[in-house]
């Protein structure tokens, strides 16, 4: 019944990570998000992963269900796509700073035109 639970809250987690990285790749945008947290929660994915490892590892053959093991996929997957939303973050962030760049530009260039 653990388990189950388990996947569960990893599946909806796993379900609100796509949604997250079409947001991040569709805005081109930082606003509302927060490397802080992605940060956190991809270490809190490590410690599972590294939970599950060692559960494999101290179990026999054939003493983990097959929740188990799905738990361990989706923790995987999840990983997977925090780490997307993170190399998104930083995309969206260069393409902030070179907009702001471009605006200062086009500022000094608009101030130099009009004296």
């Amino acid at each position: 019944m653990t388990d189950l639970l388990e996947m569960l809250m990893i599946l909806c987690f796993g379900l609100s990570w796509p949604l997250s990285i079409y947001r991040s790749w569709v805005s081109r945008s930082t606003k509302g998000k927060s490397l802080f947290f992605e940060v956190f929660l991809w270490v809190g994915y490590v410690f599972g992963i590294l939970r599950k490892i060692l559960l494999f590892c101290q179990a026999g053959n054939g003493d983990l269900d097959f929740l188990f093991y799905l738990g361990w996929v989706f923790y995987c997957l999840n990983i997977i796509e925090i780490t997307i939303d993170i190399l998104l973050y930083f995309r969206n962030r260069r393409i902030e700073m070179s907009s702001q760049i471009i605006a200062a530009v086009h500022r000094a260039i608009a101030r130099k035109d009009s004296r």
